[in-house]
């Protein structure tokens, strides 16, 4: 089922990574015809002990929220100016940013949450924000992890599959965003193999030239399969690459080899993990590829 058109809801702080994010929310939410709602989470509170208190608690309590309601107003014009018609523009303040975007979205009915990368910290590329990966792996709905670069439209989007659920919901996602953007659709498979690497000889990992073979044609055959699948008058796939490897670092490469401006995959593969947790290949995937990621995972009922 198509999540499309359908609530956005942008997470910003005022960094450069947050931009970005705008940017990307902007161009997801004209492409699709959704609709754009921002917030800012300001600090929450100050937990440290202040002279002449509450007096001076209350005057830091407020600096702090006028910061972010700059930020927030900032924001806002940036993307009206842009073009961007904004359903909603939401200030709060918690000392857990994560725990209020997640929470937003699951009162608004968001369909997606954008975040950027990392936001106003010192992590370098290949770390995610402890805000972003928090709220990847905690939000009820997909989450756009934007990177150093902006999205645009059309592109190149690269879809990872394996045929599970959530790679399953993915696929209707992806499908959907490229025929909207304009963008050209590339379909992955990766067969799980142990990787050969230069060491000791009780140390390596030397398999027979007949078993990698069969291990290519098994990968070739179940692609073959998602393609046929996948393409049943819902799309088309402008071509398909049957990988064997590392999940997470042979998609992470392909991505760099397409110049893919997104890559989509499920939050969780056929693997055994459960719950809040994000599959180990979506969770590697998101820290280091070259681009945007949309982590899709399929909505599930509130708990009571």
């Amino acid at each position: 089922m198509s999540i499309f058109p359908t609530r956005i809801l942008l997470s910003t702080d005022g960094s450069e990574g947050a931009r970005l994010a705008a940017d990307a929310a902007a161009t997801l939410a004209k492409g699709t015809g959704s609709e754009l709602h921002v917030v800012c989470v300001g600090p929450g509170p100050p937990l440290y002990e202040l002279p002449d208190y509450p007096a001076r608690f209350e005057e830091v309590v407020e600096v702090q929220r006028q910061g972010a309601k700059a930020v927030l107003d900032e924001e806002v014009e940036w993307l009206e100016n842009s073009g961007a018609n904004i359903a909603t523009a939401c200030l709060e303040a918690d000392e857990r940013p994560d725990r209020t975007i997640v929470r937003l979205g699951e009162e608004l009915g968001a369909g997606v949450i954008v975040v950027g990368s990392r936001g106003l910290g010192g992590l370098k590329r290949a770390l995610m924000g402890s805000v972003s990966a928090s709220v990847v792996h905690h939000a009820q709905c997909p989450v756009l992890v934007v990177r150093d670069e902006a999205l645009v439209s059309p592109t190149r989007i690269l879809l990872a599959t394996d045929g599970s659920e959530d790679a399953r919901m993915a696929d209707e996602v992806a499908l959907e965003l490229a025929a909207r953007l304009g963008s050209e659709l590339h379909l992955t498979y990766v067969e799980p193999m142990l990787e050969r690497h230069p060491a000791p000889a009780r140390f390596r990992v030397d398999l027979p030239p007949g078993f990698v073979a069969g291990i290519e044609q098994e990968a070739e055959a179940k692609l073959a399969d998602q393609v046929g699948r996948i393409g049943e008058g819902r799309g088309e796939v402008a071509r398909a690459h049957a990988r064997v490897g590392s999940p997470s670092a042979e998609i992470v490469a392909l991505a760099e080899e397409l110049e893919a401006g997104l890559v989509v995959l499920g939050s969780r593969g056929l693997g055994d993990m459960r719950r809040a947790l994000m599959g180990s290949v979506s969770d590697s995937v998101v820290r280091h590829a070259p681009c945007s990621v949309l982590v899709v995972r399929p909505r599930r009922e509130r708990m009571a």
